[in-house]
């Protein structure tokens, strides 16, 4: 398994960082952080300085009337219902092993547990 930087964002709980960091991931949190009520916009800043995959539930990732997205580590956007620990898990730690951070760069990934979907977002600002 390859090590990824990985930023949760404020709706993933500590259960899931610790366990992501039990397997190897370097991973931060928002909350760790001291921006539990940061935006969106400030939120992505942060993984875009830090160079981190950005890991959230929040739909607004993805909607680009509400954040464009352009250069980036790369965003995935978690689709588990319930949004418990253990349902995140069950959908995230399979999608991540044998993928590398570079595979992320510019890309939005929406990942549920009945299939991935890959966008590249970089350098236009929009789907293609």
């Amino acid at each position: 398994m390859r090590v990824l930087r990985l930023l949760l964002d404020q709706m993933i709980d500590a259960d899931v960082a610790a366990d992501l960091r039990a397997a190897g991931h370097d991973v931060c949190c928002v909350g760790e952080l001291g921006m539990k009520r940061a935006d969106d916009a400030e939120i992505l800043q942060l993984a875009i300085r830090e160079n981190r995959i950005l890991v959230t539930l929040d739909e607004d990732f993805g909607d680009w009337a509400v954040l464009p997205l352009d250069r980036h580590p790369g965003v995935i956007r978690l689709k588990a219902v319930p949004t418990s620990t253990e349902m995140i898990e069950s959908v995230l730690f399979p999608f991540l092993e044998g993928y590398g951070d570079q595979e992320f760069s510019d890309r939005l990934v929406i990942v549920r547990s009945t299939g991935v979907r890959w966008i590249r977002t970089g350098g236009e600002g929009t789907p293609s």
